[in-house]
This record gives structure tokens, C-alpha cells and sequence, in this order.
């Protein structure tokens, strides 16, 4: 587990380097992103001024340090076009990701994880070619285009937009709050629930090839009892992984999902502070996605330890 800690840290400061680097390297800076056209009629003296203002008159490696200083006194700067520090920020942004992210994999691990072990029940059936067409088109049909459909067509259908008020949060309007997650919950559910079943599949039916399987079922042990205390639960640890996987995946890569349902979530946040060029936003909002990221691959070993005692042995 401290091997794993200082990986995580070595992790955590890479992505540091990695993204303030890149942030640089794109084009323009806080100066050009908030004035527009209008930057170009600075005159020197009040570019200069900014560029103090900012800290961007200073070295890159100063910048660097200077803000990786603050990150440990708990400072993870301010926002300018918010008016708000970005810890106040995440605060409100990082619990709507989370929430889209937990329903978002109930949804999956309901719908993939029985459909993988129908389709690894009769393999090459019609039941498994069915199951397999499901995964191909939650991997093939991008998040946007099923996303817009799904909006566009309850919308127009059923009258149906949730998402067209202004966002509640749980405590505040919990219904409202499940019908606003509602429908980003099933796009992403259903991108994630495909490589879940595919994982599920495979693992079914390397297992179900086992002697001890076999043996099983020789005693007499029922069906039902057989595929779920035997198969699935000896299956458990690589759905585990593919699960912890996605879920990481979710608190960072479901931007195209929040933009469309305008849910004020973290990736979002990173997509305005990129467009305002807002460098401690968004390199203190993608430290926090990858720390996040970090825990939960540290959880799943945790878990891998409970239901696998294969692996406390070892």
C-alpha cells in the first residue's frame, strides 16, 4: 500500500508538469481571453500591469512552484470570471460529477452485467449475438449524438426536458435533482455498460470452464445458486477493475455529456477555464480529477482484497 501511495504521488506530479505545460503551449493567455480584439490595444505599460496582476511576468518554473505551494496550503487560486476561489468552485462542481458518475454505473452494472452472463450462458446463440450487438453499439454510438437524440426526441415527444430549468441540487430539490440526472445517467450508463458486458462475458466464460464448475454441478448445486456464488462471484475481479476504470474515466471525461445537459459539473468547469485561459482552474481542477482517478484505483485493490482471497493470500 505505500508503494501504491508513493506511485500516486509520483502520478499526481506528473499530470502537475503535464498540464501546466500544455496549458502554455496553447495560444494566448488569461490577458487575451478575457479582453478579446481589445488586448491589442494595450499599451505596454498596461499589458505590463496585467502581466503582474496574473503572475504571468514571472518565470515558468516560478509560476510552477508558486502555484504548487499554494496547493498545499489548500489555495488553489482564483477565478476571475466567477468571482469565486477555485476550491469554492470544485466544491459546487466536483458532488454533481460524482452523482452523475454513481448513476451512471448502477445504470451500467445493472444493464451489462446480466446481459454479460446471458450472452456467456449459450455462447454463439442468438442470445449471445444479441448480447453482442448491444455492446457493439454502446461502444460504436458516440456520447453526444445518443445524447442529443435521447433530449431532442423527449423533448419534442413527451414534452420531457428536466434539464431546460436551472439545476437543482440533491438538498435542495431532490426530485427534480433525479430527473435533471435521469437521462445524462443512461447515456453514459449505457457507453459504460458495454465494456462491462464484454468483461463479463469473458470472465463467465473462463470460469465456467474450471474444473471446480464442473465438479459443482456434478454435486447438484442449483442453477441459480451455481452462476451466482460460483461463476460470478469467482468472476467479480476483473468486472471489479473495468468498473473502477469507468468510473475514473466518468469524473473527468463526461464533459460532452454535462455540456449538453448543462449540468455544472467538473469537466465542465475545465472546459470554461480552458476557453478563458483561466491556468489555476484548470490545472488545479485536473489535479483534483486525477487525484480523484488515484483513490478510486486504490479503493478497487482494496476491494480486490475483499472479494478475492486469492489475493490475500499472495
Amino acid at each position: 500500500m505505500l508503494r501504491r501511495v508513493l506511485a500516486a504521488l509520483a502520478t499526481l506530479l506528473g499530470v502537475a508538469v503535464f498540464v501546466f505545460i500544455m496549458l502554455r503551449a496553447i495560444p494566448g493567455n488569461q490577458i487575451t481571453a478575457g479582453l478579446g480584439t481589445e488586448a491589442a490595444a494595450l499599451t505596454p505599460a498596461q499589458k505590463q500591469a496585467l502581466e503582474a496582476y496574473y503572475g504571468l511576468d514571472q518565470p515558468l518554473i516560478v509560476q510552477f512552484f508558486s502555484w504548487l505551494g499554494n496547493i498545499f496550503t489548500g489555495n488553489l487560486g482564483f477565478s476571475a470570471r466567477a468571482q469565486q476561489s477555485v476550491l469554492e468552485l470544485t466544491a459546487q462542481s466536483l458532488p454533481v460529477t460524482l452523482e452523475l458518475a454513481v448513476f451512471s454505473i448502477v445504470l451500467a452494472l445493472v444493464m451489462g452485467i446480466p446481459l454479460g452472463m446471458l450472452s456467456a450462458s449459450k455462447p454463439d446463440s442468438p442470445r449471445d449475438a444479441f448480447g453482442q450487438l448491444v455492446g457493439l453499439a454502446g461502444l460504436s454510438i458516440p456520447a453526444f449524438l445518443l445524447a442529443t437524440t435521447l433530449l431532442a426526441w423527449l423533448a419534442a415527444s413527451l414534452g420531457f426536458n428536466p434539464n431546460g430549468k436551472g439545476f437543482a441540487y440533491f438538498f435542495e430539490d431532490p426530485w427534480l435533482n433525479l430527473q435533471q440526472m435521469l437521462l445524462p445517467s443512461i447515456v453514459l450508463g449505457f457507453g459504460i455498460a458495454a465494456p462491462i458486458m464484454r468483461t463479463t462475458r469473458t470472465a463467465v466464460l473462463e470460469i465456467r470452464s474450471n474444473d471446480f464448475i464442473r465438479t459443482a454441478r456434478a454435486k447438484g448445486v442449483p442453477a441459480r445458486r451455481l452462476q451466482v456464488e460460483h461463476v460470478l462471484g469467482n468472476a467479480l475481479v476483473p468486472i471489479v477493475t473495468m468498473t473502477g476504470l469507468q468510473f475514473g474515466y466518468l469524473l473527468g471525461g463526461a464533459v460532452v455529456v454535462e455540456q449538453i445537459f448543462s449540468l455544472p459539473g467538473i469537466g465542465r468547469q475545465v472546459l470554461l477555464g480552458i476557453q478563458q485561459k483561466e491556468y489555476a482552474l484548470v490545472q488545479s481542477t485536473v489535479l483534483v480529477i486525477a487525484l480523484a482517478f488515484v483513490i478510486v484505483n486504490l479503493l478497487t485493490d482494496v476491494l480486490y482484497r475483499m472479494i478475492d482471497p486469492r489475493v490475500r493470500a499472495a
